[in-house]
């Protein structure tokens, strides 16, 4: 046995031992008084465990409201006998490792005991009926928390499991259905107390009803979780196809493709100067990455022309937008993103393509990229003429607004570069990866987006 199993059974020996010891010593003659409450609620108890589920390796039962009712009407040790009543009967039918059996036993002893003091400690049943309904919420979820600590601790110590995925993915969506368990313990002290135990006999068959219940709202949980990761991968081989493109692209012409990583740059940079949120950043900046995709149809006497084009080679070169939509188009959640593509060559004048709108009807992100773009076309060594100065790029700029460019953006556009001096470096490698990021784009566009 490794060093950690022994440390965790020997831990858990010392809690189910204190707990036993404690519970023993702090009971009276009446905590076991009437008996058929007693009786009644260990029915409940295993009862309600055979019909247990089953959520990434933890069990999920009513018996945590029949040990919970015990504490409240009865005290301390009844609540431990309760509680470990459904754990040997489970041990007998799935026989499971000393460690697990020996974990399991100390974590229920030690809730129920817990719970149990919590209840005499603040003299539940001597208090108002409001007081007492609060009192019995707040224990009963201060004392679910520390099951779920024990139990997934135990996971943590043995597994390596995570503490963070835990709360978030376990214990989170379930606390609302146990706040619902928490009320209905309310309920049936409040019955017990008013009208005798009978009103277990009759109210105990709800707990058993909430926890089909819940097993329905948790199978539905556990198939969205299936699917969010179905998702997460079907985004992944479909935005690693298009990277597989651009990078291609890369290969056959790497001016185009350092291109794109210098516009999403400066693109992204006017849009967080526009204080626009981070998403609507991220969305800009993605399409960016992409504005050019469509020239994978170019023939090289095209992508590496030095000449004029021919009327039929310009026509193929106005397509590109077009193409770079589709494309992008056929991954689920980018339709914002394919409709900045396909707008980046519209001119503020209607005179550009393919649409030939107007103005504002230009989606924000494609008249952003259309500055960007201009700029490095004028300023970068990656492109297919003589790079020229920044000052010479602005008054380029500047002649160009209120025709091609949006007058603004412009303006932003220079002012942004003047105080900011955003810079990308087309002979450097590493700004074009980073600002690819494609484990992050995968993970960030994963899910499902609406069209902007």
């Amino acid at each position: 046995m490794r060093m950690r199993s022994k440390t965790v059974l020997a831990a858990n020996l010392a809690l189910l031992l204190a707990a036993v010891v404690i519970g023993a010593t702090t009971t009276h003659t009446g905590d076991w008084d009437p008996v058929g409450l007693l009786v009644a609620l260990l029915v409940l108890a295993t009862g309600s465990d055979l019909l247990a589920l089953d959520v990434r390796g933890l069990r999920l039962s009513g018996c945590f409201a029949a040990v919970m009712l015990a504490g409240v009407l009865l005290g301390p040790a009844p609540a431990i006998t309760i509680a470990l009543m459904p754990i040997a009967v489970d041990a007998l039918r799935r026989r499971p490792d000393a460690i697990t059996l020996i974990a399991n036993l100390a974590t229920f002893a030690t809730f129920a005991l817990v719970g149990g003091l919590l209840v005499r400690a603040v003299d539940v049943t001597a208090q108002a009926d409001a007081w007492m309904a609060a009192s019995v919420i707040v224990i009963f979820m201060v004392t679910n928390l520390l099951n779920f600590a024990l139990i997934y601790g135990y996971r943590v110590m043995t597994l390596g499991w995570s503490w963070r995925a835990g709360l978030r993915d376990m214990y989170a969506p379930v606390v609302p259905a146990q706040l619902g368990i928490g009320v209905m313990t309310v309920a049936i002290v409040f019955a017990v107390r008013h009208t005798g135990p009978g009103a277990l006999v009759v109210l105990a068959p709800i707990v058993l009803v909430f926890q089909w219940l819940l097993r329905t709202a948790i199978a539905a949980f556990e198939r969205g979780l299936e699917l969010e990761d179905r998702n997460r991968e079907l985004a992944s081989l479909q935005f690693g196809l298009i990277s597989a493109m651009l990078k291609t692209l890369a290969l056959r012409d790497n001016m185009t493709a350092r291109h794109s990583a210098a516009v999403a740059r400066y693109a992204c940079a006017m849009a967080d100067e526009l204080g626009l949120t981070e998403a609507e950043q991220e969305l800009i900046h993605t399409a960016a990455l992409f504005h050019d995709i469509g020239k994978f149809i170019f023939s090289d006497s095209i992508l590496l022309s030095k000449r004029g084009l021919t009327e039929e080679e310009y026509a193929i070169v106005r397509s590109h937008p077009e193409v770079g939509a589709e494309v992008i188009q056929g991954i689920e959640g980018y339709g914002a993103v394919a409709e900045i593509v396909l707008n980046h060559h519209e001119r503020i004048d209607g005179l550009g393509y393919p649409h030939g709108i107007v103005g504002e009807e230009i989606p924000l992100g494609s008249r952003i990229i259309a500055v960007a773009d201009t700029y490095d076309v004028i300023t970068g060594r990656d492109t297919y003429q003589e790079p020229r100065s920044t000052t010479q790029a602005f008054a380029e700029l500047r002649r160009s607004a209120g025709t091609q460019l949006d007058p603004d953006l412009v303006e932003l556009f220079i002012e942004l570069m003047t105080s900011r001096g955003v810079v990308f470096r087309h002979a450097v490698a590493e700004d074009f990866e980073a600002e690819l990021a494609l484990e992050r784009r995968v993970s960030a566009y994963a899910a499902p987006r609406k069209a902007a």
